[in-house]
C-alpha cells in the first residue's frame, strides 16, 4: 500500500510518482524468490504502470505476473482476472482488438459466475467487453450486452447517476447512433437516454 498511496492526502499516486515508486518497489523485491508475495505484487503494478507510458514492455510484464499467480496462488481467483483484465487492456492499446476482446469476454463472465450480475467489478468488466465491441464496431453485440446484461444490473444495485451507469449508458447512445443500418426507433432511443 505504501507504494501506491499517499499516508498524507490518502489519493493513488499517478504519473511521474507512480512510475518512479513502481520501479522502486520492483527493484525493492526483485531479489526474493518468485513465491513471495510482495515479489508478484511488484510486478503486477510495474506492469499496470507501464500500460500508461511504455505498452510493449507492459505486456511480458503481465503475462509473467499472470504466470506467476496462476502457478503459485490458484486460489486467489480475484488476482488472476484482475491481472488478466489488464492483460486485456493492454492488448487492447495494442491494437490486438479481437485477442484483447476474447481475454475480456473471459474476466467478464468469470467475474459474473463468481460474484453476480450486480457487483460492481462484474458491471466494470462489462464495461470493458462493451468498449471493445465498439472499438471493433460490433453495435448489435453491444447494444445487446448493455439493454440486456449490464445496464438493468448496474441502475438496480449502483443506482442511476452512478458513473459505470452513465458510462454504460453513454456507451449505449454511442452504438445506437454510429450504427448505420440502425432505425428512426434507435435514434429515439438514443435521445430519451441523453435526457
Amino acid at each position: 500500500l505504501k507504494w501506491t498511496k499517499c499516508f498524507d492526502c490518502g489519493q493513488n499516486f499517478h504519473g511521474a510518482v507512480f512510475h518512479a515508486l513502481a520501479w522502486a518497489m520492483w527493484k525493492t523485491y526483485l531479489g526474493r524468490p518468485e513465491t513471495d508475495g510482495f515479489r508478484c505484487n511488484a510486478m503486477g503494478i510495474l506492469g499496470d504502470n507501464l500500460c500508461e507510458s511504455r505498452i510493449e514492455e507492459a505486456l511480458p510484464v503481465l503475462e509473467a505476473s499472470l504466470v506467476l499467480r496462476r502457478r503459485y496462488w490458484p486460489q486467489h481467483e480475484d488476482l488472476i482476472l484482475t491481472t488478466q483484465a489488464s492483460i486485456g487492456s493492454c492488448l487492447n492499446d495494442l491494437g490486438r482488438l479481437d485477442e484483447a476482446l476474447v481475454l475480456k469476454r473471459k474476466v467478464y463472465a468469470r467475474w459474473k459466475a463468481t460474484l453476480g450480475a450486480s457487483h460492481i467489478a462484474t458491471i466494470q468488466c462489462g464495461c470493458n467487453v462493451v468498449c471493445s465491441l465498439l472499438d471493433l464496431k460490433l453495435w448489435d453485440e453491444a447494444k445487446s450486452l448493455l439493454r440486456d446484461q449490464l445496464l438493468p444490473p448496474a441502475r438496480r444495485s449502483l443506482g442511476a447517476d452512478h458513473t459505470f451507469t452513465l458510462k454504460l449508458a453513454q456507451h449505449l447512445v454511442y452504438a445506437l447512433v454510429n450504427d448505420h443500418k440502425g432505425n428512426r426507433d434507435d435514434l429515439l432511443e438514443a435521445e430519451t437516454i441523453m435526457q
